[in-house]
């Protein structure tokens, strides 16, 4: 696992990145984020009340001196904030409705990251995932030619690394859907210096057997191939076939990935949730996420049952995202 963020760290060598944090008096934040203004690879960004942050701060014995702290109400760009957000909601929230709404955390700390004064959020630690989604989908949304937001885990055991989508976001995606998460999938890949070979999932290999799941999947790789022709990617399969070699040689031999895949693509949100829990609790793996992909600018979600631990290293990753 050191290995995984060790290779993040150097991506981001003497390339700081401003990080906001909203839940800037919960103690697993503020212990976090200690350590990583101590490091200096991320510039944390705290939002509350100054005061009430600090002392919150000495209570649990934690440094927070390399972190800066802002305040919805008294951050002095708070017009401009306003301005920005009304523009960017296009006529559905009033200049006095933008007012209010950006005294909630998640709100402000995303328009930071979307005004360019801070580089990524990590949210979700007093949060569910809706709160912390639901304002990046309104303001800083999703990249050129995405539709939708995925949800990534990196699975890790040892020098193992590979990449699992969606298990997080969209429980039933099309064929439309599928193609997106693969190409993003590939770039996060690319991010942990996993080289993807992209399998796309199913309980059939190449055709053997045929139902509307599985032609969803294999017409997922036509449209993913039409979009990035170099990428190596191929299906339907079934994870056998995608991943061990003297199976990938009977069921699929002509296929590129030679059962050599990496970067999984799960049919459905149930089917990857079950897979990466699988792999977690049977196979050991440590489950890196979930790692929020095809928006503008990175944000990510926390689970509320997380450590300091898991902050720190969501907040590596997000710096590293916006590279």
């Amino acid at each position: 696992m050191s290995n995984l963020f060790d290779t993040l760290k150097d991506k981001m060598s003497g390339n700081s990145k401003k990080i906001v944090f909203p839940e800037a008096l919960d103690e697993r934040i503020l212990t976090a984020v200690s350590e990583l203004g101590a490091e200096g690879f991320v510039k944390p960004v705290l939002v509350g009340n100054k005061e009430e942050v600090i002392q919150k701060a000495e209570e649990i014995g934690v440094d927070i001196s390399g972190s800066e702290i802002l305040d919805p109400a008294n951050y002095e760009a708070f017009e401009e904030m306003t301005a920005s957000f009304v523009e960017r909601r296009k006529g559905k929230a009033t200049e006095e409705q933008a007012r209010e709404i950006l005294q909630n955390g998640n709100y402000f700390g995303t328009m930071l990251v979307h005004m360019d004064k801070a580089d990524g959020l990590v949210s979700g630690a007093a949060h569910s995932t809706a709160d912390t989604v639901r304002p990046a989908l309104q303001l800083i949304k999703t990249k050129p030619g995405i539709k939708k937001t995925s949800g990534v885990f990196i699975m890790v055991r040892d020098e193992e690394k590979y990449v699992f989508a969606d298990c997080a976001i969209n429980i039933s995606p099309d064929s439309q859907d599928l193609a997106e998460i693969a190409l993003a999938s590939a770039d996060t890949a690319a991010l942990f210096d996993i080289e993807p070979k992209v399998a796309m999932l199913s309980f059939s290999t190449k055709g053997s057997a045929n139902s509307p799941e599985t032609e969803k999947v294999s017409e997922a790789v036509e449209l993913a191939k039409q979009q990035n022709a170099n990428l190596v990617i191929d299906g339907e399969f079934q994870f056998d076939a995608a991943f061990v070699p003297s199976v990938a040689e009977k069921k699929a031999p002509d296929s590129p990935l030679k059962g050599e895949a990496n970067t999984f693509i799960f049919p459905s949100l149930e089917a990857g949730n079950i897979g990466y829990k699988i792999a977690q609790r049977l196979g050991n793996f440590d489950a890196v996420g979930p790692i929020l992909q095809g928006l503008n600018k990175p944000v990510n979600d926390l689970s509320r049952g997380c450590n300091a631990n898991d902050v720190y290293k969501l907040a590596i990753i997000t710096a590293a995202q916006s590279l």
